[in-house]
């Protein structure tokens, strides 16, 4: 495995004393896609707006409704288009969308005059920030893997800040490193709600929770491997799980007939509205290991199984379900070795040293940034102050 690149590790904390003074800076943000690249981005809406800052966001065309503090502010859309994974003749298309987009964006930045311009990766960023860079508009870039994304990539070296979820970062260039600040994820309100319930109790014969999610829309490799995996659990342990499980709604009816036939308390839906409560409420959780999910669960302060999606682009899950597992969060397991056999031999060993779960709840909390929302504003004004000092020294 390649090793992940040393980053500072160095947290940006408080106020600005700056602060107070540029409340009518205009801050551009640039992001679109999924919402592992949108929710960061709502979130220092939030915190930029709570604190004065005039807002607007550049995203694609493709996007579509906002929610939150984005669905509030100006919304600006211009062409762009991936290219990672298309054919060439795709890729010419996209690089035609993304030098019309940038020349879109080019124009909005001169209009607007923003303090500075933030991106959140994917490629919906890329022609906003590339044409901030060109206008000579201060910028910063935050990235929400343990693997620089290949939009903030090509942007590194443009940009003055990279603000990173993970203490460590793969493919930040040597030359970028010094622009590094670790901000952390920023996470939905609810979920820093959780982060106040304790870590419940083992009890002796008691019942034991267990969280199955696999996302956005479930994940299918789950819906034939737990029921399965805990089929082979001894009959003591197995009468005392209680399964939540996010499954396909295509896979809900045969996973429902397989826990019914163990005899396992489980409820199942293909969406769950509550999900802060129920990581609070589980004693571990079984899951992929986005950007997202990983913040949450060490928000919250929850041990998990991760089994990073194969396919993801660079394998940045895995780069990351490796960060949780370093500290001594959770486990990682492979997809190719994430069995029933494999996953049941954990789960006897799991459940029956609480103390080891208990210790592993323990280290995802103290592994998590709940103030990342904060951190990232104030990396964002702490560079505004720094492009406004240059100015005047020149």
């Amino acid at each position: 495995m390649t090793s992940l690149h040393p980053l500072s590790q160095k947290t940006v904390s408080g106020r600005s004393p700056q602060e107070s003074d540029r409340g009518s800076a205009l801050v551009v943000l640039a992001a679109g896609g999924t919402g592992g690249h949108v929710f960061p981005a709502e979130a220092l809406a939030a915190e930029l707006g709570q604190r004065g800052y005039r807002l607007a966001l550049i995203t694609d065309r493709r996007g579509g409704a906002l929610s939150g503090r984005l669905g509030e502010i100006d919304v600006h859309r211009i062409r762009a288009g991936g290219i990672a994974g298309k054919s060439a003749v795709n890729r010419i298309t996209s690089v035609a969308e993304l030098g019309i987009g940038t020349l879109q964006a080019w124009r909005l930045v001169r209009r607007l005059h923003p303090a500075v311009v933030v991106g959140f990766g994917g490629y919906a960023s890329l022609p906003t920030m590339v044409a901030a860079s060109f206008t000579g508009v201060a910028t910063a870039i935050h990235e929400q893997n343990a693997v620089l994304g290949r939009a903030n990539r090509l942007l590194a070296p443009r940009v003055k800040r990279i603000a990173t979820s993970f203490e460590t970062v793969k493919a930040i260039p040597d030359s970028a490193a010094s622009k590094v600040v670790r901000t952390g994820m920023p996470v939905r309100p609810a979920i820093l709600e959780a982060r106040n319930v304790p870590y419940p109790a083992i009890a002796a014969n008691g019942p034991i929770e267990l969280l199955v999610t696999g996302g956005s829309q479930g994940a299918r490799v789950f819906s034939h491997v737990v029921p399965a995996a805990i089929g082979q659990l001894d009959d003591e342990l197995r009468t005392r799980l209680r399964v939540t499980q996010q499954c396909r709604a295509e896979d809900l009816e045969s996973v429902r007939r397989a826990y019914d036939s163990l005899g396992v308390d489980a409820t199942l839906k293909s969406f769950f509205d509550d999900v802060p409560a129920r990581i609070a409420a589980a004693h571990l959780v079984i899951c992929r290991s986005g950007a997202s999910t990983v913040s949450e669960l060490t928000a919250v302060g929850r041990p998990a199984i991760l089994v990073p999606y194969p396919h993801a682009v660079d394998d940045h899950q895995t780069y990351n379900a490796h960060a949780i597992d370093r500290v001594g969060g959770g486990w990682l397991m492979p997809e190719p070795s994430f069995t029933p056999e494999a996953l049941a031999e954990r789960l006897q060993s799991l459940f029956s040293m609480p103390r080891l779960l208990e210790q592993a709840a323990a280290a995802a909390r103290a592994a998590g940034i709940p103030d990342a929302a904060a951190n990232l504003a104030e990396a964002v004004i702490s560079l505004m102050a720094d492009n406004d000092n240059r100015r005047v020294a020149a």
